[in-house]
């Protein structure tokens, strides 16, 4: 028997992933959220009344929705009475909601929380520059149509060419480079080859539609009705390519380092829209309300590292929560690390698996292990499933633990690398 004050995963879901500018990109990202949400309600028949908390993962911070967490929960139905708020932790922001429900629930604190994460990169704003915006404030306070006239002289062409914030958003500010360009690093130091990191994408998009195929990723995932007259209806992901080959992939030319690079956007995640949600409950609640949960929470971990080599996340993360959980890495029976570039994928498993770099950068005895290719990432990554930062953390927990349920697996791991130069690693238990 387990402790009353355990944290278990009753049930999650999720919507479809797709990629930025394409079925859900006129989503709004807290439709996204109440889908995934309302979907979890109706799956588990939960009394709304027993919801302590509510609280979703978010980057994009949409200006009519700025505490997100809060409008998904009031549009789910969920009562007045219940607080809610919004995490931020770049990639993990939903792997963030779930360990500070963990944290509420563990303490006694609470009882019942929804945790998840939701995104739309598609409808990240354009910005004006600054000059542009003073122009704008000039104009629209002038009183009279001369001193509009005189403010509008003002502006320049290059005054209305826009910031992209999605892209800025993933520049990191302290080392002035992009994610990409991180991935950039990763292959050159572990002298990863562009056929191997276009063979493990390909790879990722044959697992993915295999897993489609056979119904693994529909259980997880409740669909989508577009509006405006609701008829059209989004029902799994659209990244997967049936039939993705290696070959097709090294036709692609890079995109971060166009001279010496391997990265592309190919055997890289797509920019991507969708959410997730989890419910979360102590032991004894759980019990008291008839509940089978699915997982129970052993540990989780977050740990820093430079940013220019942030895709290493994972492999300082992992030993953490190794740690906090009292087991090794040859106890997880399934793996789900983050695609964010085939490149740090593979660096990640080079690092865990290498002597020296875990006695000199995590301060370990030896090596953390091999990680068995059969375990990791069994129906497809973000290569092929999409990575809609705000939501992913959640998504990997909830495949890791819907996975576990199938094969019987006694302990996992989800882990990713977080923009800025983070890891971050939860451990869960299959409950029989």
């Amino acid at each position: 028997m387990g402790n009353p004050r355990d944290v278990v995963i009753v049930d999650g879901t999720r919507t479809p992933f797709t990629k930025a500018g394409t079925s859900l990109g006129e989503v709004h990202p807290a439709d996204l959220g109440q889908v995934a949400l309302k979907e979890l309600l109706n799956r588990t028949e939960l009394d709304v009344d027993l919801i302590d908390e509510v609280i979703i993962g978010n980057t994009g911070s949409p200006s009519d929705a700025v505490n997100i967490s809060r409008v998904v929960a009031l549009r789910s139905g969920i009562p007045l009475k219940t607080s809610a708020y919004t995490v931020h932790r770049n990639c993990a922001s939903a792997l963030e909601s779930i360990s500070s429900g963990y944290e509420k629930i563990k303490s006694g604190t609470m009882d019942v929380v929804i945790a998840g994460g939701t995104e739309s990169m598609t409808q990240m704003p354009l910005l004006h520059t600054q000059r542009f915006q003073q122009i704008f404030s000039e104009f629209a306070f002038a009183k009279t149509m001369g001193k509009r006239l005189s403010a509008l002289k003002k502006l320049k062409l290059k005054d209305l060419k826009p910031r992209i914030s999605v892209m800025e958003g993933l520049t990191d500010p302290f080392v002035g480079v992009n994610m990409g360009q991180t991935a950039e690093t990763l292959a050159k130091e572990f002298h990863l080859t562009r056929e191997a990191q276009d063979e493990f994408a390909a790879l990722s998009h044959n697992k993915a539609v295999a897993a489609q195929k056979n119904g693994n990723l529909a259980a997880e995932i409740t669909p989508v009705f577009l509006p405006p007259n609701f008829k059209k209806i989004v029902e799994q992901d659209v990244g997967p390519r049936d039939g993705q080959t290696a070959e097709k992939l090294a036709k692609l030319k890079p995109y971060f380092d166009r001279k010496y690079g391997s990265i592309t956007v190919g055997n890289a995640c797509p920019l991507t829209d969708g959410a997730a949600m989890v419910l979360l409950m102590s032991r004894e609640k759980a019990e008291s309300l008839g509940y089978k949960p699915m997982a129970t929470i052993r540990s989780y971990a977050f740990a820093g590292l430079e940013p220019e080599r942030m895709g290493l996340g994972p492999a300082y993360a992992t030993p953490i929560a190794l740690k906090r959980a009292g087991l090794e890495f040859k106890d997880m029976g399934l793996i789900e690390l983050n695609e964010a570039f085939a490149a740090q994928v593979m660096a990640c498993e080079i690092a865990m698996a290498s002597d020296e770099f875990c006695k000199t950068k995590l301060g370990l005895s030896g090596a953390m292990g091999e990680i068995d290719p059969s375990i990791l990432n069994v129906n497809g990554g973000a290569i092929a499933l999409g990575h809609p930062v705000g939501a992913t953390g959640t998504r990997l927990v909830l495949t890791l633990m819907k996975e576990m349920q199938r094969r019987e697996t006694q302990f996992g791991l989800a882990t990713l690398c977080i923009g800025g130069g983070q890891g971050g690693a939860m451990i869960l238990e299959r409950e029989a």
